[in-house]
Protein backbone atom coordinates (compact mmCIF):
# COMPACT_ATOMS: atom_id res chain seq x y z
CA UNK A 1 0.00 0.00 0.00
CA UNK A 2 2.84 2.37 0.88
CA UNK A 3 3.74 2.35 -3.04
CA UNK A 4 0.78 3.59 -3.78
CA UNK A 5 0.23 6.26 -1.41
CA UNK A 6 3.88 7.16 -2.51
CA UNK A 7 2.76 7.73 -6.38
CA UNK A 8 -0.76 9.61 -5.05
CA UNK A 9 1.83 12.14 -3.35
CA UNK A 10 4.18 12.14 -5.93
CA UNK A 11 1.58 13.19 -8.85
CA UNK A 12 -0.38 15.55 -6.22
CA UNK A 13 -1.86 18.34 -8.13
CA UNK A 14 -0.22 16.78 -11.45
CA UNK A 15 -3.48 14.58 -12.02
CA UNK A 16 -5.06 15.46 -15.70
CA UNK A 17 -8.36 15.79 -16.46
CA UNK A 18 -9.54 15.23 -20.40
CA UNK A 19 -12.23 17.50 -21.79
CA UNK A 20 -15.15 14.40 -23.39
CA UNK A 21 -16.06 16.10 -26.24
CA UNK A 22 -16.85 14.87 -29.98
CA UNK A 23 -16.37 17.30 -32.82
CA UNK A 24 -18.84 17.76 -35.50
CA UNK A 25 -18.37 16.40 -39.00
CA UNK A 26 -18.48 18.80 -41.31
CA UNK A 27 -18.79 21.56 -39.00
CA UNK A 28 -14.84 22.21 -36.70
CA UNK A 29 -14.26 23.84 -34.74
CA UNK A 30 -17.98 23.03 -33.46
CA UNK A 31 -17.79 20.25 -31.20
CA UNK A 32 -20.42 18.55 -28.23
CA UNK A 33 -19.93 17.82 -24.72
CA UNK A 34 -22.24 16.49 -22.51
CA UNK A 35 -22.87 20.51 -21.24
CA UNK A 36 -23.74 21.30 -24.71
CA UNK A 37 -22.10 22.61 -27.98
CA UNK A 38 -18.70 24.69 -27.66
CA UNK A 39 -16.04 26.29 -30.34
CA UNK A 40 -12.39 24.39 -29.80
CA UNK A 41 -9.55 26.44 -29.81
CA UNK A 42 -6.49 24.21 -29.26
CA UNK A 43 -6.76 21.62 -31.51
CA UNK A 44 -3.74 20.34 -33.92
CA UNK A 45 -6.06 20.16 -37.01
CA UNK A 46 -4.77 23.66 -37.92
CA UNK A 47 -6.53 23.48 -41.26
CA UNK A 48 -9.26 21.38 -40.86
CA UNK A 49 -8.44 18.62 -43.07
CA UNK A 50 -9.75 15.78 -40.27
CA UNK A 51 -12.86 17.40 -41.66
CA UNK A 52 -12.55 17.76 -45.32
CA UNK A 53 -14.64 15.80 -47.96
CA UNK A 54 -11.74 14.31 -49.83
CA UNK A 55 -10.11 12.55 -46.82
CA UNK A 56 -13.30 11.58 -45.22
CA UNK A 57 -14.45 10.13 -48.78
CA UNK A 58 -11.05 8.23 -49.05
CA UNK A 59 -11.19 6.91 -45.63
CA UNK A 60 -14.59 5.25 -46.17
CA UNK A 61 -13.94 3.70 -49.79
CA UNK A 62 -10.94 1.94 -47.97
CA UNK A 63 -13.16 0.58 -45.31
CA UNK A 64 -15.59 -0.90 -47.67
CA UNK A 65 -12.45 -2.13 -49.35
CA UNK A 66 -10.44 -3.36 -46.49
CA UNK A 67 -12.52 -3.20 -43.41
CA UNK A 68 -10.87 -1.81 -40.15
CA UNK A 69 -7.68 -2.86 -38.92
CA UNK A 70 -4.65 -3.07 -40.48
CA UNK A 71 -3.79 -7.29 -39.12
CA UNK A 72 -0.59 -6.84 -38.09
CA UNK A 73 2.97 -5.11 -37.79
CA UNK A 74 4.10 -3.85 -41.26
CA UNK A 75 6.76 -7.60 -41.13
CA UNK A 76 3.59 -9.65 -40.06
CA UNK A 77 0.90 -9.25 -43.20
CA UNK A 78 0.17 -5.74 -42.02
CA UNK A 79 1.58 -3.02 -45.28
CA UNK A 80 -1.26 -2.35 -47.58
CA UNK A 81 -0.53 -0.42 -50.08
CA UNK A 82 -1.00 2.87 -48.79
CA UNK A 83 1.22 2.66 -46.59
CA UNK A 84 3.93 2.36 -49.29
CA UNK A 85 1.99 5.22 -51.25
CA UNK A 86 2.11 7.66 -48.17
CA UNK A 87 5.80 6.39 -47.19
CA UNK A 88 6.22 7.61 -51.32
CA UNK A 89 4.97 11.06 -51.14
CA UNK A 90 6.82 13.24 -48.53
CA UNK A 91 9.59 11.78 -49.62
CA UNK A 92 9.56 14.17 -52.75
CA UNK A 93 8.85 17.36 -51.66
CA UNK A 94 11.70 17.19 -48.96
CA UNK A 95 14.21 16.21 -51.49
CA UNK A 96 14.55 12.76 -49.95
CA UNK A 97 15.30 9.37 -51.71
CA UNK A 98 13.04 7.41 -48.95
CA UNK A 99 10.96 7.46 -45.99
CA UNK A 100 9.60 5.36 -43.41
CA UNK A 101 5.67 5.57 -41.76
CA UNK A 102 5.21 5.23 -38.32
CA UNK A 103 2.04 4.78 -36.21
CA UNK A 104 2.80 8.48 -34.87
CA UNK A 105 5.21 11.45 -34.59
CA UNK A 106 6.28 10.38 -30.93
CA UNK A 107 7.30 6.71 -32.13
CA UNK A 108 8.73 8.35 -35.66
CA UNK A 109 11.02 10.32 -33.56
CA UNK A 110 11.77 7.70 -30.49
CA UNK A 111 12.13 4.70 -33.14
CA UNK A 112 14.21 6.74 -35.51
CA UNK A 113 16.73 9.14 -33.26
CA UNK A 114 17.50 5.68 -31.17
CA UNK A 115 18.73 4.07 -34.34
CA UNK A 116 20.25 7.09 -36.28
CA UNK A 117 21.82 8.38 -33.34
CA UNK A 118 23.22 5.86 -31.83
CA UNK A 119 24.41 3.88 -35.22
CA UNK A 120 27.48 4.75 -35.18
CA UNK A 121 30.13 4.68 -32.59
CA UNK A 122 31.47 7.65 -29.79
CA UNK A 123 28.58 9.86 -31.81
CA UNK A 124 28.06 13.03 -30.51
CA UNK A 125 24.71 14.04 -30.43
CA UNK A 126 23.73 18.44 -30.00
CA UNK A 127 20.64 18.57 -28.98
CA UNK A 128 18.02 22.18 -28.24
CA UNK A 129 17.19 22.22 -25.07
CA UNK A 130 13.46 22.71 -25.79
CA UNK A 131 13.12 20.03 -27.87
CA UNK A 132 10.16 17.55 -27.47
CA UNK A 133 10.08 14.69 -25.46
CA UNK A 134 9.99 12.33 -28.32
CA UNK A 135 13.40 13.68 -29.40
CA UNK A 136 14.93 13.87 -25.98
CA UNK A 137 13.86 9.54 -25.08
CA UNK A 138 15.13 8.74 -28.68
CA UNK A 139 18.30 10.74 -28.27
CA UNK A 140 18.89 9.07 -24.75
CA UNK A 141 17.66 5.35 -26.05
CA UNK A 142 20.53 5.53 -28.70
CA UNK A 143 23.17 5.94 -25.88
CA UNK A 144 25.02 8.58 -27.32
CA UNK A 145 26.72 10.76 -25.74
CA UNK A 146 24.52 14.27 -25.43
CA UNK A 147 25.12 17.69 -25.39
CA UNK A 148 22.05 20.21 -24.83
CA UNK A 149 22.22 23.60 -26.39
CA UNK A 150 19.98 26.99 -25.81
CA UNK A 151 16.80 27.12 -27.55
CA UNK A 152 17.75 28.72 -30.62
CA UNK A 153 21.26 29.70 -29.98
CA UNK A 154 22.92 29.16 -32.13
CA UNK A 155 26.16 30.84 -30.88
CA UNK A 156 25.80 28.71 -28.30
CA UNK A 157 25.61 25.55 -30.34
CA UNK A 158 28.91 26.40 -31.89
CA UNK A 159 30.60 26.65 -28.80
CA UNK A 160 29.35 22.74 -28.37
CA UNK A 161 30.67 21.67 -31.88
CA UNK A 162 33.89 23.63 -31.77
CA UNK A 163 34.94 22.19 -27.56
CA UNK A 164 33.83 18.45 -29.20
CA UNK A 165 36.29 16.11 -30.58
CA UNK A 166 36.81 16.81 -34.54
CA UNK A 167 37.06 13.24 -35.61
CA UNK A 168 33.92 12.11 -33.76
CA UNK A 169 30.80 11.76 -35.47
CA UNK A 170 28.41 15.09 -34.64
CA UNK A 171 24.09 14.80 -34.95
CA UNK A 172 22.26 17.78 -34.49
CA UNK A 173 18.50 17.33 -33.71
CA UNK A 174 15.76 20.37 -33.59
CA UNK A 175 12.11 21.56 -34.07
CA UNK A 176 11.45 24.08 -36.98
CA UNK A 177 8.82 25.26 -35.21
CA UNK A 178 8.50 24.71 -31.37
CA UNK A 179 5.52 22.84 -30.26
CA UNK A 180 4.42 25.14 -27.67
CA UNK A 181 6.34 28.74 -28.06
CA UNK A 182 5.27 28.77 -31.80
CA UNK A 183 9.02 30.31 -32.76
CA UNK A 184 10.95 29.18 -35.46
CA UNK A 185 14.33 27.41 -35.98
CA UNK A 186 17.12 29.49 -37.52
CA UNK A 187 17.57 27.12 -39.93
CA UNK A 188 19.66 28.35 -42.40
CA UNK A 189 22.44 29.28 -39.83
CA UNK A 190 21.90 25.62 -38.34
CA UNK A 191 22.36 23.96 -41.51
CA UNK A 192 25.79 26.08 -42.33
CA UNK A 193 26.82 25.22 -38.64
CA UNK A 194 26.76 21.13 -39.84
CA UNK A 195 28.25 22.06 -42.98
CA UNK A 196 30.73 23.46 -40.94
CA UNK A 197 31.55 21.01 -38.29
CA UNK A 198 30.63 17.85 -40.82
CA UNK A 199 27.09 16.88 -38.48
CA UNK A 200 24.20 14.86 -39.55
CA UNK A 201 21.25 16.42 -39.28
CA UNK A 202 17.65 15.39 -37.92
CA UNK A 203 14.69 18.11 -38.13
CA UNK A 204 11.46 17.61 -36.65
CA UNK A 205 9.22 20.04 -38.86
CA UNK A 206 5.72 18.01 -36.89
CA UNK A 207 4.21 22.06 -36.37
CA UNK A 208 5.35 22.74 -40.03
CA UNK A 209 4.46 20.09 -42.74
CA UNK A 210 1.82 20.95 -44.31
CA UNK A 211 1.55 24.57 -43.07
CA UNK A 212 4.85 26.38 -45.32
CA UNK A 213 6.76 26.05 -47.88
CA UNK A 214 5.74 24.58 -51.41
CA UNK A 215 3.43 21.59 -51.24
CA UNK A 216 3.47 21.94 -48.19
CA UNK A 217 6.43 20.89 -47.39
CA UNK A 218 7.88 22.92 -44.41
CA UNK A 219 10.06 25.50 -43.10
CA UNK A 220 13.37 24.40 -44.80
CA UNK A 221 11.77 24.09 -48.04
CA UNK A 222 10.32 27.71 -47.37
CA UNK A 223 13.57 28.52 -46.66
CA UNK A 224 15.18 27.06 -49.97
CA UNK A 225 17.59 24.67 -47.34
CA UNK A 226 15.68 21.48 -46.87
CA UNK A 227 18.34 19.53 -49.31
CA UNK A 228 21.13 20.75 -46.42
CA UNK A 229 19.19 18.43 -43.62
CA UNK A 230 20.49 15.38 -43.36
CA UNK A 231 16.75 13.57 -41.77
CA UNK A 232 13.50 15.38 -42.11
CA UNK A 233 10.41 14.32 -39.83
CA UNK A 234 7.11 15.43 -40.21
CA UNK A 235 3.20 14.34 -38.62
CA UNK A 236 0.15 13.67 -40.47
CA UNK A 237 -1.67 14.46 -37.16
CA UNK A 238 -1.23 18.28 -37.35
CA UNK A 239 -1.97 19.89 -40.65
CA UNK A 240 -3.07 17.05 -42.37
CA UNK A 241 -5.78 16.22 -39.71
CA UNK A 242 -5.21 12.15 -39.15
CA UNK A 243 -2.58 10.24 -37.26
CA UNK A 244 0.64 9.10 -37.76
CA UNK A 245 4.23 10.00 -38.56
CA UNK A 246 6.79 9.74 -40.73
CA UNK A 247 10.91 10.37 -41.37
CA UNK A 248 12.03 10.92 -44.91
CA UNK A 249 16.20 10.60 -45.96
CA UNK A 250 18.77 8.82 -47.58
CA UNK A 251 17.61 5.27 -48.67
CA UNK A 252 20.58 4.14 -46.31
CA UNK A 253 19.58 5.59 -43.40
CA UNK A 254 15.51 4.30 -43.67
CA UNK A 255 16.51 1.34 -44.41
CA UNK A 256 18.31 1.06 -41.15
CA UNK A 257 15.50 2.20 -39.28
CA UNK A 258 12.92 0.21 -41.03
CA UNK A 259 14.91 -2.58 -39.82
CA UNK A 260 16.16 -1.65 -35.95
CA UNK A 261 13.57 1.09 -34.96
CA UNK A 262 11.60 -0.98 -32.21
CA UNK A 263 8.93 0.97 -32.11
CA UNK A 264 8.32 0.76 -36.35
CA UNK A 265 9.00 -3.33 -36.27
CA UNK A 266 7.24 -4.66 -33.18
CA UNK A 267 3.23 -2.12 -33.42
CA UNK A 268 0.72 -2.76 -35.57
CA UNK A 269 0.40 -0.90 -38.48
CA UNK A 270 -2.02 2.17 -39.10
CA UNK A 271 -5.26 0.90 -40.38
CA UNK A 272 -5.72 1.07 -44.17
CA UNK A 273 -8.05 3.79 -43.96
CA UNK A 274 -6.10 5.94 -42.03
CA UNK A 275 -3.52 5.79 -44.16
CA UNK A 276 -5.73 6.65 -46.86
CA UNK A 277 -7.41 9.40 -45.47
CA UNK A 278 -3.69 10.47 -44.76
CA UNK A 279 -2.76 10.09 -48.24
CA UNK A 280 -5.54 12.09 -49.55
CA UNK A 281 -4.89 15.04 -47.26
CA UNK A 282 -1.12 15.28 -48.16
CA UNK A 283 -2.47 14.78 -51.55
CA UNK A 284 -4.85 17.84 -51.21
CA UNK A 285 -2.46 20.49 -49.79
CA UNK A 286 0.31 19.46 -52.55
CA UNK A 287 -2.49 21.17 -54.86
CA UNK A 288 -3.98 23.97 -52.68
CA UNK A 289 -2.59 27.14 -51.24
CA UNK A 290 -5.88 28.17 -49.84
CA UNK A 291 -5.69 26.46 -46.56
CA UNK A 292 -2.48 27.86 -45.41
CA UNK A 293 -3.77 31.50 -46.65
CA UNK A 294 -6.43 31.40 -43.92
CA UNK A 295 -4.53 30.45 -40.10
CA UNK A 296 -1.97 32.46 -40.91
CA UNK A 297 -4.53 35.50 -41.33
CA UNK A 298 -6.27 34.09 -38.56
CA UNK A 299 -3.04 33.93 -36.46
CA UNK A 300 -1.94 37.43 -37.29
CA UNK A 301 -5.68 38.79 -36.21
CA UNK A 302 -5.34 36.95 -33.00
CA UNK A 303 -1.91 38.47 -31.99
CA UNK A 304 -2.53 41.76 -33.06
CA UNK A 305 -5.87 41.77 -30.91
CA UNK A 306 -4.16 40.28 -27.88
CA UNK A 307 -0.95 43.02 -27.98
CA UNK A 308 -3.67 45.54 -28.39
CA UNK A 309 -5.54 44.33 -24.92
CA UNK A 310 -1.48 43.83 -23.29
CA UNK A 311 -2.26 40.25 -22.69
CA UNK A 312 1.31 38.62 -23.13
CA UNK A 313 1.96 36.64 -26.30
CA UNK A 314 5.70 34.49 -26.23
CA UNK A 315 5.56 34.36 -30.50
CA UNK A 316 3.59 35.56 -33.43
CA UNK A 317 5.49 34.14 -35.83
CA UNK A 318 3.72 30.62 -36.42
CA UNK A 319 -0.11 29.82 -36.39
CA UNK A 320 0.58 28.67 -32.64
CA UNK A 321 -0.74 32.07 -30.49
CA UNK A 322 1.12 31.04 -26.97
CA UNK A 323 -0.37 33.32 -24.22
CA UNK A 324 1.69 33.46 -21.18
CA UNK A 325 -0.10 32.50 -18.07
CA UNK A 326 2.74 31.64 -15.13
CA UNK A 327 1.25 30.12 -13.18
CA UNK A 328 -0.49 26.56 -12.55
CA UNK A 329 -3.13 27.24 -10.88
CA UNK A 330 -4.47 30.68 -12.53
CA UNK A 331 -3.76 28.82 -15.96
CA UNK A 332 -6.46 26.06 -15.25
CA UNK A 333 -9.18 29.15 -14.51
CA UNK A 334 -7.98 30.50 -17.54
CA UNK A 335 -8.71 27.96 -19.43
CA UNK A 336 -11.97 27.31 -17.32
CA UNK A 337 -13.76 30.19 -17.45
CA UNK A 338 -14.06 30.81 -20.88
CA UNK A 339 -15.63 27.36 -21.41
CA UNK A 340 -18.27 27.96 -18.61
CA UNK A 341 -19.39 30.97 -19.99
CA UNK A 342 -18.53 31.18 -23.78
CA UNK A 343 -18.54 27.62 -24.85
CA UNK A 344 -14.98 28.28 -25.99
CA UNK A 345 -12.47 25.51 -25.39
CA UNK A 346 -8.87 26.08 -24.55
CA UNK A 347 -6.53 23.89 -23.06
CA UNK A 348 -4.33 25.19 -20.13
CA UNK A 349 -0.63 23.98 -20.70
CA UNK A 350 1.26 22.92 -17.73
CA UNK A 351 4.39 20.83 -17.02
CA UNK A 352 5.93 18.45 -18.09
CA UNK A 353 4.91 20.10 -21.33
CA UNK A 354 5.98 23.35 -20.48
CA UNK A 355 8.79 24.58 -17.95
CA UNK A 356 6.67 24.99 -14.10
CA UNK A 357 6.06 28.88 -14.26
CA UNK A 358 5.33 29.12 -17.86
CA UNK A 359 2.11 28.08 -17.72
CA UNK A 360 0.41 28.68 -21.24
CA UNK A 361 -3.08 29.18 -22.75
CA UNK A 362 -2.23 27.43 -26.56
CA UNK A 363 -4.36 29.36 -28.55
CA UNK A 364 -4.53 27.86 -32.45
CA UNK A 365 -6.90 29.68 -34.04
CA UNK A 366 -7.79 27.13 -37.41
CA UNK A 367 -8.10 27.66 -41.27
CA UNK A 368 -11.66 27.16 -40.37
CA UNK A 369 -12.78 30.28 -37.71
CA UNK A 370 -14.31 33.09 -38.61
CA UNK A 371 -13.15 36.61 -37.99
CA UNK A 372 -16.01 37.61 -35.88
CA UNK A 373 -15.63 34.47 -33.94
CA UNK A 374 -11.74 35.45 -32.87
CA UNK A 375 -12.80 39.22 -32.03
CA UNK A 376 -15.34 37.45 -29.14
CA UNK A 377 -12.92 35.17 -28.10
CA UNK A 378 -10.52 37.53 -27.33
CA UNK A 379 -12.79 39.92 -26.14
CA UNK A 380 -13.76 36.90 -23.47
CA UNK A 381 -10.46 36.29 -22.60
CA UNK A 382 -9.52 39.86 -22.23
CA UNK A 383 -12.61 40.36 -19.61
CA UNK A 384 -11.05 37.13 -17.78
CA UNK A 385 -7.71 38.53 -17.73
CA UNK A 386 -9.02 41.44 -16.06
CA UNK A 387 -11.14 39.53 -13.55
CA UNK A 388 -8.85 37.31 -12.53
CA UNK A 389 -5.95 40.23 -12.00
CA UNK A 390 -2.86 38.19 -14.40
CA UNK A 391 -0.34 40.09 -15.36
CA UNK A 392 0.15 41.90 -18.43
CA UNK A 393 2.44 42.53 -20.90
CA UNK A 394 5.10 45.60 -20.19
Amino acid sequence: MDFFVRLARETGDRKREFLELGRKAGRFPAASTSNGEISIWCSNDYLGMGQHPDVLDAMKRSVDEYGGGSGGSRNTGGTNHFHVALEREPAEPHGKEDAVLFTSGYSANEGSLSVLAGAVDDCQVFSDSANHASIIDGLRHSGARKHVFRHKDGRHLEELLAAADRDKPKFIALESVHSMRGDIALLAEIAGLAKRYGAVTFLDEVHAVGMYGPGGAGIAARDGVHCEFTVVMGTLAKAFGMTGGYVAGPAVLMDAVRARARSFVFTTALPPAVAAGALAAVRHLRGSDEERRRPAENARLTHGLLRERDIPVLSDRSPIVPVLVGEDRMCKRMSALPLERHGAYVQAIDAPSVPAGEEILRIAPSAVHETEEIHRFVDALDGIWSELGAARRV
